[in-house]
């Protein structure tokens, strides 16, 4: 393609308070109902995308039981590569302290949050990658 452009695709799959992941490219976070934080790293679970014919060699997958209340968080770096005003990343701790602040909230409200707090860190500066955020929680008695 003659660019610097890369895309992620990650796969879940999820049963029995157990959610499997293939592909992310950035770290999972795992903020515990209790708010311990875990940082579940993906570096192995990359895949090449149409560079190969046979990728099963490639695929990995991380494995998080999650008990009621956990959250699991999924972002691409256009969230913690963000630049403020003065050229300063948003940053991995931000997000992971946002996520933390809010876990007692639903997913929705938690993921809100998230995107609000990148919004007013960058401010008026020009967004240049990607912005892109899933929240997971798990459910009691799921």
């Amino acid at each position: 393609m003659n660019c610097d452009k890369t895309m992620t695709l990650a796969l879940l799959d999820y049963a029995n308070g157990v959610l499997q992941i293939s592909g992310q490219h950035e770290e999972v976070i795992v903020v515990r109902s209790q708010g311990v934080v875990e940082r579940i790293d993906t570096i192995d679970l990359g895949f090449p995308i149409a560079m190969v014919e046979e990728i099963s060699e490639f695929v990995t997958t991380a494995r998080i039981e999650l008990n009621p209340g956990d959250v699991v968080v999924l972002y691409t770096d256009g969230i913690t590569e963000a630049l403020n005003l003065d050229k300063q990343e948003y940053g991995l701790e931000r997000l992971i302290e946002v996520a933390q602040q809010n876990c007692h909230k639903s997913a929705s409200e938690i993921q809100q949050a998230a995107i609000s707090d990148v919004k007013d860190y960058i401010g008026q500066q020009k967004v240049y990658d990607d912005i892109t955020l899933l929240v997971l929680k798990q459910k009691a008695g799921d």
